[in-house]
Order: C-alpha cells, then sequence, then structure tokens
C-alpha cells in the first residue's frame, strides 16, 4: 500500500509504530524520525524479524521545516503522522504543504508561551491544503478522535439532532508513584491547570480549574470523581454536530494527584513563564516534566483499566433519545501487547487507524478536516479489529 513517516518517538508513537508494524499489508514501509535517533533505532531493533514492514529511522527537528521538508523529499512518504509535541504542530503542516503529502495528527496546535488549545492555528491551513490537494485529518487520537468519531456515528445511526454531550474519560489505572503523569507531563499540567469550560448555547462558559466535580459509576472501573476540564473537541463538535446545545468534557482525578499538583502550583512548579536560574533562563513546568517519571516506563507497573466514552442525548424521529458508547482498557494487557499503558495506548491506536484511513483511500478529500467530519462505519469497525472495542448503552445514567 505505502509509505508512511512517523514523527516522534514517546510513548504514543511507540503504540501507533508497533500497530502500523501489526498492519504491514497497509504500512509496507516506515520511517521513525525524532531528535533523539537512537529512540528510533530502539524501537526499529525490538520491532525488526517481527514484522513484514519495513523500518527506517532519521534525526530530525520538527521545530525546522527546512529539515523536514528535505527528510519528506528524500523518503516521498504518502502522509506524515505527526506524534511530536503540539508546539510542532504548524511547522510539519508546513513541511506537508511544501511537499504535498497528507497531514495527521493527534493534538492541536498550542503555542509554547499560552496554555491555549484551539484550532484556530491549523484551520486557518483549509485552503492552502485545499489547492494542494492534500488532507489534513486533525485529532487523530482518543479524545480529540475517537470521541469525534462516536458523535459522528451517533448521529449517522441514533439520532435526527444531538443537543448534550458528556465526554467521560476516566483512568482507573494504578502505578504505584505518590504523583506521575500518564503523558507528556509538560502538556497534562498545562491542561489540568488551566481554567475549565464547556460550550453551552452557542458560547464557551469559563470555570475556574476543577472548579465543577461530579461522581459516576464506570462500568469495570467503579465509582470515580471526576472534573470538568477545557478540551479541544468541544470546539470542533459545537461546529460539526447538529443541534448542539451543550458539550461537556469530564476527567477524573485521584486526590493524591490533586493534593500534589495544587502544591507544585502553590510553589510556581507548574508555571510556563522563564525564569532566571543560575545565569540561565528555564522554564519551572519543563524542568518538573524533567525530574518526574518518564510517562512510557509507567507501563509494567500500571494496573487496572481506563473507561472513555461520550453520552448523547437528542432526539430521533421527535422523541427523547439517550445513548452512551465507551471503550474499556487494560492497562496491563496493553503492556503485554505493545509494551505500553493504556493512556498511550488508546491514543496511539487510533493514530494508526487514522492514517489507514487516508493510506487505503477510505478517506478522501482535500483541506483540513477534523475527524468527525468524516464517515464514522469504517473507524469504528477499524477500533474492534485492532485492539479498542466498544460497548454501547441505550439506557445510560446521565451526568446532572
Amino acid at each position: 500500500m505505502g509509505k508512511a513517516l512517523i514523527i516522534g518517538c514517546g510513548g504514543v508513537a511507540g503504540v501507533a509504530i508497533h500497530k502500523c508494524c501489526q498492519n504491514s499489508e497497509v504500512f509496507e514501509e516506515i520511517m521513525i524520525a525524532s531528535r533523539t535517533k537512537s529512540k528510533c533505532d530502539k524501537l526499529k531493533e525490538e520491532l525488526e524479524g517481527k514484522t513484514k514492514t519495513i523500518i527506517h529511522t532519521a534525526q530530525v527537528d520538527a521545530d525546522n521545516v527546512d529539515e523536514l521538508v528535505a527528510l519528506i523529499n528524500d523518503f516521498k512518504p504518502q502522509l506524515v503522522l505527526n506524534l511530536a509535541l503540539p508546539y510542532q504542530d504548524l511547522t510539519i503542516m508546513d513541511a506537508c504543504l511544501a511537499t504535498k503529502t497528507h497531514y495527521i495528527d493527534t493534538a492541536n496546535y498550542e503555542p509554547i508561551d499560552t496554555a491555549k488549545f484551539e484550532y484556530k492555528w491549523q484551520w486557518a491551513y483549509r485552503e492552502k491544503f485545499k489547492e494542494a490537494g492534500i488532507i489534513g485529518l486533525l485529532g487523530s487520537g482518543f479524545d480529540p478522535g475517537v470521541t469525534g468519531v462516536f458523535s459522528a456515528y451517533a448521529m449517522k445511526h441514533y439520532f435526527d439532532e444531538i443537543n448534550y454531550i458528556d465526554i467521560l474519560d476516566c483512568n482507573g489505572g494504578d502505578h504505584g508513584y505518590p504523583f506521575a503523569t500518564n503523558f507528556n507531563p509538560e502538556i497534562n499540567i498545562r491542561e489540568v491547570s488551566a481554567n475549565g469550560s464547556y460550550w453551552e448555547n452557542g458560547d464557551w462558559v469559563e470555570t475556574e480549574p476543577m472548579e465543577i466535580k461530579k461522581e459516576y459509576d464506570f462500568k469495570s472501573v467503579g465509582m470515580k470523581d471526576m472534573y470538568l476540564l477545557h478540551h479541544e473537541e468541544l470546539e470542533s463538535l459545537a461546529l460539526n454536530i447538529k443541534g448542539i446545545k451543550r458539550i461537556r468534557f469530564f476527567m477524573t482525578f485521584g486526590q493524591s494527584y490533586l493534593t500534589h499538583l495544587k502544591c507544585l502550583e502553590n510553589v510556581g512548579m507548574t508555571s510556563i513563564e522563564p525564569i532566571e536560574y543560575e545565569g540561565k533562563q528555564i522554564v519551572p513546568l519543563q524542568f518538573l516534566k524533567a525530574v518526574l517519571p518518564d510517562p512510557a516506563s509507567l507501563g509494567p507497573r500500571t494496573v487496572g483499566k481506563t473507561n472513555i466514552g461520550c453520552i448523547f442525548q437528542g432526539k430521533k424521529d421527535g422523541q427523547d433519545k439517550t445513548y452512551y458508547v465507551y471503550n474499556i482498557c487494560d492497562h496491563q494487557e496493553c503492556y503485554k501487547e505493545v509494551g505500553s499503558q493504556a493512556i498511550s495506548y488508546t491514543t496511539g491506536v487510533p493514530a494508526m487507524i487514522g492514517a489507514m484511513m487516508i493510506m487505503n483511500g477510505t478517506w478522501t478529500g482535500a483541506g483540513v478536516y477534523n475527524i468527525e467530519e468524516f464517515d464514522p462505519d469504517p473507524f469504528m469497525e477499524a477500533l474492534n479489529k485492532w485492539g479498542l472495542p466498544w460497548e454501547e448503552d441505550f439506557n445510560p445514567t446521565l451526568v446532572d
């Protein structure tokens, strides 16, 4: 089928690369490129002999458009799967534009100096991508990603209009550390310490960080405290799903995590403002990231399950209707299969599936799209096949 260039070699990239190698009919050849080539080489070594996919590695600075363009021109992939940092989305999109190569990511662009998660910077590329005849697929992770596919699927099969969406992200895993983050600490802490917000009646309603707390009983995990956060897919779903009155996003956190986070915030360790230390400029949050456990190292010690899904309320044939679709993922099963915990797994699998949809021509077009703008059915089918089976409930407990 074809060649893919995968940029990044962290926890999520590791899962996506494993999955591409399991799917070598589609991904005949891949190149893993990262700032640290030794990481790419180590992964290549682990996978060789276990897959028919031909694996190449390269060193690249994803902040440097010229380096990216040179690498793309040299390898000539059909698509670039961006699993680097959200700060690097625009340079990678520029390189894809210059080389007329399809682009896929899992998280929207975020300026390095402000914790702002929004799509405006990437949506500004719509016309340019259209003119170049290439697809930019935004947010092919789990949330955003699968949550958008779930929304499109609910709309296509069960509703005439969807009025309320609650996205519930529950991690019931335990890694045994007093404090660690399940994905990039810098991104995770920026997300959690930012103000919360939700979409209601055509506008954003802003909340204090962690101000709104609810309890929910998650299948296979149990009763958990969850908190309302701002999350980027609220912005695209509000535009792309018919009939929306309100969309909210909730994530579960244990008390120990919140206590540690509050303490770190109080002493200034979560700040993204540079400070001077021994004659050098350092960003406290980046320093904190360096001392915390690497999320990729949590796999062997994390036990428990995740449960992530969407509850929809709306109308079908004039009648009120509710629908809940979700995935349950087991940390230890993920580790046995690909050497990673479930947080990386639930993002890495959809990254591969999104790339496959474009690689094999299931999804076509030109321009920049959010994932819910495509036909959800082949993606939903692929989730069942590639390790993220979903379950449905037509009479769910609603979040008040």
